[in-house]
């Protein structure tokens, strides 16, 4: 099995900043891409951006010129700079990666368990 676990989230007013993190470990023959998603109380779970294995970048409108995705492959780690934050960004917010485990595996899709960011206005 394939585990995520994200940290960094917290509290912090308008404006501010926070970087989170998020380790993959476990049976992983190759990672492919790793993103991160977030949802807000009362909606669907939504894209903020991800990145593939060679380092291509995509990012949701909302968050285009403030948030900053990086990995890392020799670590299994993907980074979310998060810069000029709105209220509006406030969620919980969601790492996954697609993994394959071993030869002849299928990718598959793995999610870890959420980390609560909150901006104050």
């Amino acid at each position: 099995q394939v585990q995520l676990v994200e940290s960094g989230g917290g509290l912090v007013q308008a404006g501010g900043s926070l970087r989170l993190s998020c380790a993959a470990s476990g049976i992983i023959s190759r990672l492919n891409s790793m993103g991160w998603y977030r949802q807000a109380p009362g909606n669907q779970r939504e894209l903020v951006a991800d990145i593939t294995s060679g380092g291509s970048t995509n990012y949701a409108d909302s968050v285009k010129g403030r948030f900053t995705i990086s990995r890392d492959n020799a670590k299994k780690m993907v980074y979310l700079q998060m810069n000029s934050l709105k209220p509006e960004d406030t969620a919980v917010y969601y790492c996954q990666c697609s993994a394959v485990r071993w030869l002849g595996d299928s990718p598959r899709d793995y999610w870890g368990q959420g980390t609560q960011v909150t901006v104050s206005s």
